[in-house]
């Protein structure tokens, strides 16, 4: 079941904190775009608050399964207890795709934060005339249920969508 707090003018409320480490996944995912790489970062954080994994793309080298999400599950299954898993949050300059969001599913993540929604980014590339991926852009809520998910934060959105005009045009 998907989340969405809701705030009188229909926005989604987002803490201190939730803006704290999307920030620092947008930092990530210009890190990528610096090393050559699609921009998307993201970030693993304990129930204290304590950042456990962060990373971003790797998909430069050929490999499109070398996405941040996708590690940060890997790397969950193999440092936490189911429990730890649960109560952990992720968060993401840009919503899981299909294949990060299973794997989070399959795991046992808890909540997933994101930036910028598939929707967004399948608008974004569409203006860019870039080909349409293989895979098709599902909400995280079509692949995997009982994840609370909170997502876009509009704040982050100029930001993001530069990224991915630079990527795309350079």
């Amino acid at each position: 079941m998907m989340r969405l707090v809701i705030s009188e003018r229909g926005r989604t409320m987002i803490s201190d904190v939730d803006r704290k480490h999307l920030r620092r996944c947008v930092e990530l995912a210009a890190e990528a775009l610096s090393s050559g790489d699609e921009p998307f970062g993201s970030l693993l954080v304990s129930r204290d608050g304590v950042v456990l994994f962060e990373d971003h793309n790797h998909v430069a080298g050929g490999d499109h399964t070398q996405h941040p999400e996708f590690a940060i599950a890997r790397w969950a299954a193999e440092n936490m207890t189911p429990d730890e898993r649960a109560a952990a949050t992720v968060y993401t300059s840009g919503e899981h795709c299909p294949m990060c969001a299973a794997a989070h599913g399959w795991v046992g993540l808890g909540r997933i934060v994101y930036a910028c929604s598939s929707k967004q980014l399948t608008t974004w590339l569409t203006e860019l005339n870039v080909p349409a991926s293989r895979v098709r852009p599902l909400p995280i809520g079509e692949v995997i249920t009982g994840t609370a998910v909170d997502g876009p934060v509009e704040e982050f959105a100029d930001d993001v969508h530069s990224l991915h005009v630079r990527f795309h045009r350079s």
